[in-house]
């Protein structure tokens, strides 16, 4: 399949903003506040609360806390060449990619106002939400997760797959640049690592790459949301967090751990 008729998120937005009653005027006021009292609070929030760990998402533009949420704002546009960076504002970003079995799909890279919320405190749902297409999370470059399924109806990614450029992204009809599997041009950096953090799901987890103290993770590691809870170098007294892994479903299994928030553009 190819992304050219793909639906991969083509609104940008996730399922509660699919939600009809989530699209209400009501609800889009409150996301977007920007009155004197909700920055007054924000810069309360932000000088009692350690934001540290999401301060490693360092393509942000701005991490504040509204409420009991994180907000990031990126625009979306990776920090490393691609293929898909052809006849675009950026151009001089252009990487070939000559691997025999790709194929270039005929969309190409946007920027995005992004502003993706997040729960400060995390917890595991009562119900657990599927992940739909789109953005089901950030990477640490402001590049977005999605899962492993390919539009416009939860098809695998057997032949979408091809399309995916040298650092394992592609973007779809919109223009917006994701990673359905590891995100190899952070798990390359000697700072990250493939144990390292590389970015959150919307429920707030955070998202480990495919090793453990050296070891490969497999699918067998993992529970049914493709994570596991203990202490990792980010959070030392322990945490549920999700990992990368080779097989599918790569990043996510059968829908958040917890309870996700949003991501808008």
């Amino acid at each position: 399949m190819n992304c050219s008729t793909s639906n991969e998120d083509d609104s940008n937005v996730t399922p509660q903003d699919q939600d009809p009653i989530a699209n209400d005027d009501d609800t889009n006021d409150d996301d977007t506040s920007n009155d004197d009292d909700s920055n007054d609070d924000n810069s309360d929030d932000d000088n009692t609360v350690d934001l540290s760990v999401y301060q490693k998402i360092y393509a942000a533009t701005d991490i504040y806390v509204d409420g009991d949420f994180v907000v990031i704002e990126v625009d979306g546009t990776p920090d490393h060449g691609s293929p898909y960076y052809q006849d675009t504002q950026w151009s001089s970003r252009y990487e070939a990619y000559d691997d025999k079995d790709f194929h270039l799909n005929p969309n190409r890279i946007a920027s995005f106002d992004r502003k993706v919320r997040i729960p400060l405190n995390p917890e595991k749902a009562t119900n657990h939400q599927a992940t739909s297409l789109g953005t089901m999370g950030i990477a640490l470059n402001g590049v977005s997760f999605y899962n492993q399924y390919a539009g416009p109806n939860n098809q695998p990614l057997t032949d979408e797959i091809f399309s995916f450029d040298q650092y394992n992204g592609h973007p779809q009809k919109s223009g917006e640049y994701h990673y359905h599997l590891e995100p190899v041009h952070l798990t390359s950096q000697d700072s990250i690592g493939t144990d390292g953090l590389v970015g959150f799901l919307l429920d707030g987890f955070p998202v480990y790459g495919p090793k453990e103290n050296g070891v490969a993770v497999t699918n067998d590691d993992l529970d049914d949301y493709h994570g596991h809870s203990h202490a990792t170098e980010d959070y030392p007294d322990g945490i549920y967090h999700y990992h990368i892994t080779a097989e599918d479903p790569y990043i996510n299994g059968n829908g958040y751990y917890g309870t996700p928030g949003t991501s808008t553009n």
